[in-house]
């Protein structure tokens, strides 16, 4: 996959916050503004919604972005598609290489059959989704909540097509940064999961920058 550095300067970002490892974020990024998530200390996943902020009903597709690149990871230049075929936003720079988007998100029922029963009361991305959605006047419900992006997230398909939860491939000051094509919803859940040797076992912050 292409790496990609970005000339934009953090200094110069409008928004610059650090996401603690666990918590959601809910954000929305105007038409033509640049978004970066980073990596500060390597291998965090980062499970990140998409969706048009005129109408939550068009949201990101991981099935669309796929067909229309080919390819069944994210990198620079991949255009995250919507449900409705319109180009949410485009991948401009990337130090990572590949991003999932088909391992989808940890929830209570994947912890107790993934790892064990007792692991069910775990805090998981999806109860960060719905905590967000929640306590937010967007407009988004539980229904809302779809198959999602794993920035950072290593996620080999075999040669039998089954998936497998591999190292990382990031490390610290690793980034990944968009282009909004239009105006966008961002709804991440900064991973809490304690239970996957991929982060070893140890959920860490993430950076959030917007630039106009």
């Amino acid at each position: 996959m292409p790496i990609v550095e970005s000339t934009l300067d953090p200094s110069n970002a409008i928004y610059d916050y650090t996401l603690p490892a666990g918590e959601p974020w809910l954000h929305t990024i105007k038409q033509g503004q640049t978004f970066r998530i980073l990596d500060l200390e390597g291998n965090q996943a980062v499970d990140t919604l998409f969706y048009s902020a005129a109408d939550h009903e068009e949201r990101y597709s991981a099935s669309d972005t796929i067909r229309h690149q080919g390819n069944l990871y994210l990198s620079a230049g991949t255009q995250l598609m919507s449900s409705e075929g319109n180009v949410l936003l485009t991948i401009v720079a990337d130090t990572c290489g590949r991003h999932d988007t088909l391992g989808g998100a940890c929830a209570a029922e994947s912890n107790s059959v993934r790892y064990a029963l007792d692991k069910k009361h775990m805090h998981s991305c999806r109860d960060s989704f719905l905590l967000a959605i929640g306590h937010a006047d967007c407009g988004l419900a539980k229904r809302d909540i779809a198959s999602n992006i794993n920035f950072f997230m290593n996620v080999p398909v075999t040669a039998d097509g089954e998936l497998t939860f591999a190292d990382g491939i990031s490390a610290p000051g690793k980034y990944v940064e968009m282009r909004a094509e239009m105006d966008v919803i961002a709804l991440i859940s900064n991973c809490p999961q304690l239970n996957n040797p991929c982060n070893a076992y140890n959920p860490t912050p993430v950076r959030l920058l917007i630039w106009d």
